[in-house]
């Protein structure tokens, strides 16, 4: 067991996360999951709101989710999507899979939470196929000084302990990179448009080269 527990975020969470897609977050996640074919892992899965947007060409979906109360609520959205969906219990930094055996790994607003991000890419990495695509989806690191020292206050006070391990002012885009990937596409954008702390976000595609290490982002 992975022996993750927020369970006050956990009762929170989906009705923040019906409040996001009503924002237009679920365009932004039918975007992340277009095209997707063959076995994909989705890291985080939290309670499934991925789950009816995967495409037909995917094959099998291992959602990987280690909150209990999230986990039991991905359980049920499985039930309702209309691809093949396993949830696991596990975690970012020890994922179930063998190596190089997945086509595509699914992460949606998760890298913030992990404990460990730079693990949790390594076992990206490490399951993806050479060509495999990471698509990501995550908010990150504000572009102006006064906002990142006040993301650096919420992240060593408070904010981590009520909102599920999050942290808002990870570089997540520079770790991608420094793991190996190469950035295929990339988007940044406010959610919400106010210049809060929470609200700089990143979504794109990232892939693991084909033939040894190529780090690399757009121009």
């Amino acid at each position: 067991m992975s022996k993750v527990s927020h369970p006050i975020f956990a009762r929170m969470y989906p009705a923040m996360s019906r409040a996001m897609d009503r924002g237009g977050m679920r365009e932004r996640r039918i975007e992340v999951l277009s095209g997707l074919t063959g076995t994909v892992l989705e890291v985080g899965a939290g309670n499934g709101d991925n789950f009816t947007h995967y495409p037909a060409g995917v094959g099998r979906v291992v959602a990987v989710e280690p909150e209990s109360r999230l986990r039991m609520l991905a359980r049920q959205a499985a039930d309702r999507a209309s691809v093949p969906i396993d949830v696991v219990d596990g975690l970012a930094e020890e994922l179930p899979a063998e190596d190089q055996s997945i086509d595509a790994v699914v992460a949606t607003l998760v890298l913030c939470t992990v404990p460990r991000p730079e693990a949790a890419l390594r076992e990206i990495y490490r399951v993806l196929k050479p060509g495999g695509q990471l698509r990501f989806l995550e908010h990150v690191r504000a572009d102006t000084p006064g906002l990142i020292r006040v993301q650096k206050l919420m992240d060593t006070t408070v904010w981590p302990h009520i909102a599920g391990g999050c942290h808002t002012g990870r570089d997540t885009l520079t770790s991608i990179v420094d793991t190996g990937f190469h950035v295929d596409t990339l988007d940044r954008f406010r959610f919400p448009e106010q210049r809060i702390p929470t609200s700089f976000h990143i979504h794109g595609v990232a892939t693991r080269p084909r033939s040894g290490p190529q780090e690399g982002r757009p121009s």
